[in-house]
């Protein structure tokens, strides 16, 4: 059976097809032009790659195997023909991050490939940094045969029909093609996922190894297009009136900013302003109130500030925007003690309604919060705000006070380093102020340095940090950098990692002078996993299998790599500045080394401010959960 032509093409190759398209200008202007209103018949993997290509998907993050040649045959003719790009990686861990950092920092979704079995696990289980943060790109694995033949190498091996579907099943939204004509309900399942309009995420695509090559007959122009969604808000002022009556009234009033608040950061401002509200933001929701704004509170939570947490603990109303009440943003649960009445504000239906007592507005933040804003001219404020305000922002200066204390400490003698080096806060604030000179982005790895991070950051504009706290994926940030390789528009970042995050995806040293990426690896040496470390000293007096003994060179380990820069970020801040325009001056990748110190010093850390339900915290936590309100 040969394969139908796209009209007035001279052959039936999968090349010469790509011509054509491109001869017609791309897959959308022969579409407009009316030239693909008649069935063809293709491999379903070329379907799949023009169905993608259809919602605007046209880069390639790929690990090929024996579950994708088909695939991997398709995309080079295409991309031969300059219609779609692919970039090889060499962990699919690392991969699947690069496409999540494409996806969430420059706006340009992408497909992640893998083959059948080990590397679709490892990229599903990176996958849980772009669900948990609600960033969507398509997942394209390879899978087990139809016919039932016998056990597929690499398939899991259980007796039974469709494993790795459930298994996708579980962790998102997923299809398996297991039938070519399947494919336009898949495309259009796809879509709905990854473009959705409050909770995108990473859409599993199965493809079986037998299915891959098998033909399809279909329009090319009904292949599913990519979803607009209108913002939505409610209907009517009902539940608006009632929320600016209540606040309004009330002289406490806070409001929480979640990550569905970035977008919105306009009406927050002026939702804040209006409503006199203190403002406390949750780790990912940095700068959508500007750093230096009177009413900003700071970060707030388990790990939080000394502002932050004191307004959480003395609001009286709290208005949630955006938020999911992840565990550490609101103390497990027992982060708003004196709150009798919340207003939420999130497009999700479900998480509208986490508090009790609440006020739903239900719809897009940036339409709900200006018309809340809007609405609270009509009503009279108590006069007891001022004091409320005149409070807050005594508390943000003792913050303040503390944190400048703490990132101007000097060099300590650390027994690890036999001499004294930097503290991590110190050396975080140097490069955050660093970035801010510079216009660069900061990306910030699992652990203490993300924890330090985002209590030090001081952004005037969301998306100035990419920080995941949504799974805290040690190896993201620097895995983050290569999207800039990748991107049309890509932007010089810093990635802070420490040593053991670093260590889970050393890989990106290879893949990211491959890609052409302009960015540097600050990596902050303390030899250990300090968060777990101080989480284990706060609660048990003592750490456990939380260091090691092996001493690791690395700045000799990135000089192995042609093309890397790597520098020493030395012992001091006059060292570490130079070595970051140094490394800024280089056009590539460039590695920053930066021993810091651990041990029992205070000026290893900035403290924790709230409250969490892990360890030996667990009662205490539940029995004031057990008494809470909301």
């Amino acid at each position: 059976m040969t394969l139908s032509r796209f009209p007035d093409s001279p052959t039936d190759t999968v090349a010469e097809r790509a011509a054509w398209l491109r001869s017609a200008g791309g897959l959308k202007a022969a579409i407009d032009a009316g030239l693909l209103s008649e069935p063809v018949t293709l491999t379903m993997v070329e379907a799949l790659l023009l169905g993608l290509m259809r919602q605007g998907v046209t880069k390639y993050l790929a690990i090929f195997g024996h579950g994708s040649t088909a695939l991997a045959d398709v995309i080079m003719a295409y991309e031969a023909n300059g219609l779609v790009r692919c970039w090889q990686f060499r962990n699919e861990v690392e991969m699947a991050h690069a496409g999540t950092a494409l996806s969430w920092v420059y706006g340009e979704v992408g497909a992640v490939v893998t083959s059948i079995g080990p590397g679709a696990f490892q990229a599903m289980a990176a996958s849980l940094a772009a669900a948990s943060n609600g960033v969507g790109l398509y997942h394209l694995y390879g899978d087990e045969t139809t016919q039932g033949e016998g056990y597929n190498m690499q398939q899991v091996p259980k007796p039974a029909q469709g494993i790795f579907s459930q298994i996708t099943s579980l962790m998102g939204s997923s299809y398996t093609l297991h039938t070519p004509g399947a494919l336009r309900d898949g495309l259009r399942k796809g879509a709905a996922c990854v473009f959705h309009p409050w909770r995108p995420g990473p859409f599993y695509m199965n493809l079986p190894l037998n299915t891959q090559p098998a033909l399809v007959m279909l329009r090319l122009d009904a292949l599913p297009d990519r979803p607009v969604y209108p913002a939505l808000a409610p209907a009517d002022d009902t539940g608006i009136s009632a929320a600016a009556a209540a606040i309004a009234s009330t002289a406490k009033v806070a409001i929480k900013l979640g990550g569905g608040s970035r977008t919105a950061s306009e009406a927050v401002r002026r939702l804040a302003e209006k409503a006199g509200a203190l403002v406390v933001a949750s780790p990912g929701a940095s700068g959508v109130i500007p750093s230096d704004h009177p009413q900003n509170m700071c970060v707030g939570g388990s790990k939080g500030s000394i502002s932050g947490n004191w307004s959480m603990e003395e609001a009286e109303l709290l208005i949630v925007i955006g938020s999911r009440a992840v565990c550490q943003a609101d103390c497990s649960g027992i982060g708003w003690p004196k709150v009798r009445m919340v207003v939420n504000i999130n497009a999700d239906p479900i998480d509208v309604q986490h508090y009790n007592n609440t006020i739903a507005l239900t719809g897009d933040a940036a339409v709900v919060a200006g018309r809340l804003a809007d609405a609270l001219d009509e009503v009279v404020p108590d006069p007891a705000k001022s004091g409320w305000l005149a409070a807050g922002r005594d508390k943000r200066a003792e913050w303040e006070g503390f944190l400048a204390r703490k990132v101007a400490s000097p060099p300590v003698y650390d027994r690890i380093w036999q001499r004294p080096v930097l503290t991590q806060p110190r050396a975080i604030r140097i490069a955050a102020d660093f970035c801010r000179r510079h216009g660069a982005l900061k990306f910030f790895d699992a652990g203490d340095v993300q924890a330090n991070g985002f209590q030090i950051v001081e952004d005037q504009a969301p998306f100035e940090t990419f920080t995941e706290t949504g799974a805290s994926y040690m190896g993201f940030a620097v895995s983050a950098l290569l999207a800039s390789g990748i991107a049309d528009a890509g932007r010089y970042g810093i990635a802070f990692t420490g040593d053991g995050s670093f260590m889970m995806n050393p890989q990106v040293l290879l893949d990211g002078v491959e890609h052409g990426v302009h960015g540097t690896i600050l990596l902050f040496d303390n030899r250990r996993m300090a968060a777990i470390s101080h989480l284990q000293l706060a609660q048990y007096g003592h750490d456990f299998r939380t260091s090691d003994t092996v001493a690791v060179d690395y700045v000799k380990l990135a000089s192995a790599f042609s093309g890397v820069r790597a520098l020493s970020g030395g012992m001091d801040e006059a060292s570490l500045t130079a070595a970051l325009e140094e490394a800024r001056a280089w056009p590539g990748l460039s590695l920053v080394h930066v021993p810091v110190y651990f041990g029992d010093d205070p000026a290893v850390g900035l403290g924790a401010y709230g409250q969490w339900n892990v360890g030996n915290w667990v009662d205490d936590v539940q029995r004031q959960y057990a008494r809470t309100l909301i």
